[in-house]
């Protein structure tokens, strides 16, 4: 790993607690499933994915001093991860994950000492967040902590890659704003045009919305950056502001998913912004389209396992599965 080609992630960190069922339960039903335990939360599987595709990687979060906390610890060791962790009193969060047999989840997240994530204490990272190339952040921490994040970035010249996940999380006008690049899935997407823009859009259809028409709406939503909607089997989609096409020739472009055969796509979304935060710290002269595709691709061979941090690929499996 290049020691300049830095990534720091703000976010969360969760022990999650998995059932692997035939069907995703309905209201009131219960189900036999297989039980497993593992480590997650968006913000550490998108570090997770970072280092393992390349880039020093840094992360900054809060944690419980129990042994959710001591497990962040011993697997940031495990992938050269620097912590930065504020310690709680409130116990490590959480998350609880429902998946069926053709990989598809349902997520209900415990949020623990991520809530106590603090803006003081984000802020007091400003070295390490000056010393990156890009800071990657979600939203399964305070938005106040985030924004820290992101203006300590602002003022250094650091680049910065917001995904707006979950669906429900608040991104307030002054967090896109702060924001270089943008990463919603299809409903983060829609959820955020109807919050910021009153446009209700449907988000089963979208993938089938025609190019232009899909370019103007991200346009209207993040005016000055760039925004990538992620379509799981339908790839991505990217639009760029004219001022701004980061070395790519178009304005606007379709990227098609990884060949895969996907068993569990928890964490999928994780691991193309952590692929993606790491190819742009690395290869930041590169088109922007190639950073999307290796992206693409280390999220697709990421579903081919269980699991959500414990998934994520290294670098040289996505090599020998696909190539350089």
């Amino acid at each position: 790993m290049a020691g300049s080609a830095r990534v720091v992630v703000v976010g969360s960190f969760n022990v999650d607690h998995v059932w692997t069922v035939a069907t995703l339960p309905r209201p009131g039903e219960t189900l036999s499933g297989h039980y497993r335990t593992g480590p997650g939360g968006k913000g550490f599987n998108q570090a997770t994915a970072a280092a393992r595709a390349g880039a020093a990687t840094s992360f900054i979060c809060a944690l419980g001093d129990d042994l959710g906390g001591q497990l962040a610890h011993a697997l940031a060791v495990a992938d050269d991860i620097d912590l930065h962790d504020l310690p709680s009193h409130a116990p490590t969060g959480t998350a609880g994950i429902y998946v069926d047999a053709s990989g598809r989840n349902s997520i209900v997240i415990g949020p623990g000492a991520n809530a106590e994530l603090s803006a003081q204490f984000v802020e007091q990272q400003a070295a390490a967040i000056g010393a990156a190339r890009v800071v990657l952040a979600q939203l399964e921490s305070p938005v106040t902590a985030i924004e820290a994040a992101f203006v300590a970035a602002r003022a250094a010249g650091v680049p910065t890659l917001l995904n707006p996940a979950p669906a429900d999380a608040q991104a307030p006008a002054s967090l896109w704003a702060l924001a270089d690049v943008v990463t919603p899935n299809e409903t983060e997407f829609c959820a955020q045009l109807g919050r910021h823009l009153g446009e209700q859009v449907d988000p089963g259809k979208l993938a089938a919305m025609e190019d232009e028409s899909l370019h103007a709406l991200c346009r209207r939503l993040l005016p000055h950056g760039t925004v990538v909607i992620t379509l799981g089997a339908a790839g991505c989609f990217v639009s760029h502001a004219s001022q701004n096409l980061r070395n790519d020739a178009r304005m606007h472009y379709r990227v098609a998913a990884a060949s895969v055969r996907p068993v569990d796509t928890t964490g999928a979304g994780d691991a193309f912004n952590g692929a993606l935060a790491a190819s742009l710290a690395r290869r930041g002269e590169a088109a922007f389209a190639d950073h999307v595709h290796f992206a693409n691709r280390y999220a697709g061979l990421s579903t081919e396992r269980e699991g959500a941090a414990a998934a994520m690929p290294h670098e040289a499996e996505l090599q020998a599965r696909f190539g350089a």
